[in-house]
């Protein structure tokens, strides 16, 4: 076969799944991973023949994909910020809008020489690790912990940081840790964090309401795990809390917190971090024009009251003789 008649029969046949435009594109990146062509390879030789030690193999893939099984799936991995991530089953699929919330941070951190010690980054809700790992291989003199609840996804964050920060030449690599953690328990249900010894916090939680998977493909809600991409319509800002409580515990004065965000409660989020304490509150918006990422810059020592004392199996404030301290209305907004 032909690589145009290849082309032409996946587009038709996934037309039904992705529509022709989108089928033709996987088609294309099917020919360029198993057959190993470049990406214009099937541009100036459309002619061109594939061996038949490849039938097999393509035919499969596009069986599977018939199915709505996610092209990333199918090849094994996803590219995040120049990086190829495994990917397989239970592991929600890198975004490209992930990676412009991870370039925010590479913007603010461009000079690490100004920082005596090592960058501290928790990178919450890690799944496949593409934001921690990228951030170990990118930002000089870091040291990354990345936590997660799912077994399935540290294991494949594990075996992404050995591939990807070993394979990093240009620094020595940094040091990663992964290990299993429930936010919704709150941060003193660790011991591997200090109490205020991190600079950043960075977070991709969930952020999709129950309302809203009518919106959203087959292949998503067929595949990726749902527990890593919905949060109930009662309380969408439940991992956005949590997060926050971790921030308050264990952030440095002047330490950073950054969260990708549902953009139908972007305003919502901003004022969560404001009223809970976070200063200098940004919000920006993805390549789409959605309202997609905040970052809050954590500077009030006396708001460690309101985190030692937040009730995480209750979800609010636990109340007992107040302290002389100016809350300013923090967590107003979560009881």
């Amino acid at each position: 076969m032909l690589y145009k008649e290849f082309i032409e029969s996946v587009e038709a046949r996934l037309e039904p799944v992705y529509g022709r435009p989108e089928g033709r594109a996987i088609a294309v990146r099917l020919l360029q991973h198993f057959c190993k062509i470049s990406s214009y390879e099937h541009i100036v030789n459309p002619l061109g023949i594939i061996g038949e030690e490849f039938t097999v193999t393509l035919e499969k893939a596009v069986l599977e994909l018939i199915t709505a099984r996610p092209l990333q799936y199918v090849l094994g991995f996803e590219e995040f910020c120049g990086r190829n991530f495994f990917v397989e089953e239970g592991i929600l699929i890198p975004r490209p809008e992930t990676e412009e919330l991870v370039r925010w941070i590479f913007d603010d951190y461009k000079n690490t020489s100004c920082y005596p010690d090592r960058i501290r980054i928790l990178d919450a809700a890690c799944g496949s690790g593409c934001i921690g790992i990228t951030l170990a291989c990118e930002i000089v003199k870091s040291e990354v912990f990345a936590l997660d609840l799912s077994e399935k996804a540290i294991e494949v964050t594990r075996r992404n940081a050995a591939e990807l920060i070993k394979a990093t030449k240009s620094l020595p690599a940094n040091p990663f840790m992964v290990f299993k953690g429930d936010l919704l328990e709150g941060p003193d249900s660790q011991n591997i964090i200090e109490r205020n010894s991190l600079d950043i916090i960075v977070s991709n939680p969930p952020y999709v309401r129950d309302s809203e998977r009518a919106q959203m493909r087959s292949n998503v809600l067929e595949f990726e795990p749902t527990e890593a991409l919905f949060v109930p319509d009662e309380d969408p800002l439940i991992f956005y809390k949590a997060l926050v409580a971790w921030g308050l515990k264990l952030l440095k004065p002047r330490g950073a917190i950054y969260l990708e965000i549902n953009e139908s409660y972007g305003a919502e989020v901003v004022k969560l971090l404001q009223s809970s304490g976070f200063e200098e509150v940004n919000m920006r918006k993805d390549f789409r024009g959605k309202e997609r990422m905040v970052k809050g810059i954590f500077l009030r020592r006396s708001l460690w009251y309101v985190a030692d004392n937040w009730n995480f199996t209750q979800n609010k404030l636990r109340v007992k003789q107040q302290d002389t301290i100016n809350c300013g209305g923090a967590f107003s907004s979560l009881k």
